[in-house]
């Protein structure tokens, strides 16, 4: 055997023990949508695919400008267009406007993420948490037609309200007055926290932060609730729902009294501080582990995880194993693989 295909064997066989493993968490980034373009655009195709959609030109020119001069996406053009005050401001508003209008009419097969829904209900322990990073409903219409229960921290049907007390629910079930009684009798949730907000989330002024149909449109005189200001969301001082989610997302992986012992990004190129500071803190833990499974990284992004003894990287080009570095692997990386090996 090659070093090339001994490190391989070796890499593979470390992930489906650590994806085996308990207290696992998922991160999901724009990479689990992609669906080898049948699904929703990765980051920094989204630009490309909203703009014409935003038809005041000169506040388009404003963020292309920023994106031009080095901005990292999106998100770091609009926090640089923005005055950091409690009410976003104007180029926020286009851009989740048009995200919306270019997300909306897609559906995209949802076999892959049933998969994946359907095995980490099955799973034996605490509820499994997925950590996601897309705007898109992906997980919430693969779970209903899996019939997974998932909870997001909304409660309701026609226009849900939002309140994170759901994720520290416990469900029972008694079959008598005698009967000892048992943990989620309808099968175990999944806890979905979606960091940046989704389709259909929504403020309202005399409702607070609710959630609609993802293909319906906003009630008049409310604001959709996605791409939240970086600035805002390292602070504990920001809106619902994104304070209690990124306050979730926090214990999990550092400050709970069972914080998540592995956390598996998949789909994420590690370009968003926020989240990779949060992950960083998660890394002094010794028993903590990071698989970070996605197409391709930058060298940037490669130099910071890939020599940690406690990460795993698997791209396309290349992979690291826990601080080794080896060649790159076919489809580790891939959400389709993942969705069957969880």
């Amino acid at each position: 055997m090659s070093a090339a295909s001994d490190f391989t064997t070796k890499l593979e066989a470390r992930v489906a023990q650590q994806l085996g493993s308990q207290r696992v968490g998922y991160l999901l980034g724009a990479g689990s949508s992609f669906l080898n373009g049948n699904g929703y655009p990765l980051a920094f195709q989204l630009w490309n695919r909203i703009k014409n959609r935003i038809t005041d030109t000169a506040k388009r020119d404003d963020i292309q400008t920023k994106l031009d001069n080095g901005a990292k996406g999106i998100e770091q053009a609009l926090d640089l267009l923005d005055d950091g005050q409690a009410v976003e401001g104007p180029h926020r508003h286009l851009v989740t406007a048009a995200i919306a209008e270019e997300f909306q009419p897609l559906a995209p097969s949802l076999d892959r993420h049933i998969e994946f829904v359907k095995r980490l209900a099955q799973r034996t322990g605490p509820c499994v948490k997925v950590f996601g990073l897309n705007y898109d409903p992906l997980i919430e219409r693969a779970a209903e037609r899996a019939r997974v229960r998932v909870l997001d921290g909304f409660v309701g049907h026609e226009h849900a309200f939002f309140n994170p007390a759901v994720f520290s629910e416990t469900p029972v079930y008694s079959r008598g007055p005698r009967a000892k009684p048992s943990l989620y009798p309808a099968g175990l949730p999944i806890h979905l926290y979606k960091l940046h907000g989704s389709l259909g989330w929504y403020d309202c002024p005399q409702r607070g932060v609710c959630r609609c149909g993802f293909a319906e449109p906003l009630p008049a005189g409310t604001a959709r609730l996605m791409v939240p200001p970086q600035r805002r969301k390292v602070s504990e001082v920001v809106r619902p729902a994104y304070s209690p989610i990124w306050t979730l997302f926090r214990g999990a992986m550092s400050h709970d009294p069972k914080p998540l012992d592995r956390l598996v990004a998949i789909g994420y190129g590690f370009l968003d501080e926020h989240v990779n500071d949060v992950i960083d803190s998660a890394l002094v833990r010794p028993n903590f582990r990071l698989l970070i499974l996605t197409k391709a990284l930058s060298d940037e992004a490669w130099a910071r995880w890939s020599a940690k003894a406690n990460v795993i990287v698997a791209t396309e080009a290349r992979c690291s194993l826990e601080g080794v570095a080896g060649p790159g692997h076919p489809d580790q990386w891939s959400f389709e693989r993942l969705a069957k090996e969880v």
